[in-house]
C-alpha cells in the first residue's frame, strides 16, 4: 500500500513540475499555494 501511495505522489509531483516548465514558474505556483493556505487559516 505504501508503494502505491509513493508512486502516486511521485507521479503527481512530476505532473506539477511538467506543468510549470521553469523553476520560476514552480516558485510562483508554490507561492500561490502558500497564499491560499494563509487565506484558509484566516477564516
Amino acid at each position: 500500500m505504501k508503494k502505491v501511495i509513493t508512486l502516486m505522489l511521485l507521479a503527481a509531483f512530476g505532473l506539477v513540475l511538467a506543468a510549470c516548465n521553469t523553476v520560476h514558474g514552480f516558485g510562483e505556483d508554490v507561492s500561490k499555494v502558500g497564499e491560499k493556505m494563509q487565506e484558509g487559516s484566516k477564516k
